[in-house]
């Protein structure tokens, strides 16, 4: 015999799907609870606890005398460590999702072939893909593999498994390296990031290594409305 769901959860899904599909979206006010108590037929007790609930996950922020908003989305990242984003974003108890745009092997330019331990114009694998928070675009991760690392790095969807996942399962991390910096981004990646070329990002270039072998280099851009970087010596 199946269990009726409670009421005030239906409200609570709707609330989420529709902050999920941008109908609400950060900083725009959510109806009222007697308004969410009328539509769906129940106490506004009822619907103040399905707020209450996305209030204390961090998914609406009240105003005294104002109303309750939708929370800007503003992730976190460790400086000093690496983790996966997904994790990350699972972690926080919202949605990962992710679009690949490129999964290629080029000819790299000099700065990345410096960067990557090859010759200019030597072949590597190379990856673009946008990460999504809730349907929100947290992070464009443009990624550099050498081709004997990872063989058959030109075969993964990166669908169900982030490049870092895949990557750090074939050799476990033993060094990394940050350079972190303040830039505006080009055209593409406002595109892909959707924001404007005016909003100030975050730009981690990365690299990894595992028992003194470069892995891969990476060059990750976060708009700064959305994300942070943090550390804890």
């Amino acid at each position: 015999m199946s269990r009726v769901q409670p009421r005030y959860k239906a409200i609570r899904s709707y609330l989420e799907e529709a902050i999920r599909n941008r109908e609400f979206v950060a900083d725009q006010q959510i109806p009222t609870e007697m308004a969410l108590a009328e539509r769906f037929g129940v106490s506004r007790m009822t619907a103040n606890k399905a707020i209450a609930e996305l209030v204390a996950e961090g998914y609406l922020v009240r105003h005294q005398g104002l109303g309750t908003f939708v929370a800007e989305v503003r992730a976190e990242s460790p400086l000093l460590e690496i983790r996966n984003i997904a994790d990350e974003i699972r972690d926080r108890r919202h949605v990962h999702s992710s679009e690949l745009h490129r999964l290629e092997a080029v000819a790299v330019d000099a700065p990345t072939a410096l960067r990557l331990g090859i010759r200019e114009g030597q072949l590597a694998f190379h990856s673009l893909i946008v990460h999504r928070e809730n349907g929100i675009p947290i992070q464009l991760e443009e990624r550099f593999v050498r081709p004997e690392i990872a063989p058959d790095y030109l075969q993964q969807r990166f669908d169900d498994k982030t490049p870092s996942q895949y990557l750090s399962e074939l050799y476990p991390l033993s060094e990394m390296e940050h350079i972190v910096e303040a830039i505006l981004p080009d055209a593409e990646t406002s595109t892909l990031l959707e924001i404007d070329t005016t909003e100030p990002c975050l730009r981690v270039d990365r690299r990894t290594w595992s028992d003194q072998k470069l892995v891969s280099c990476a060059r990750l851009i976060h708009p700064g409305s959305r994300y942070r970087l943090s550390s804890r010596g």
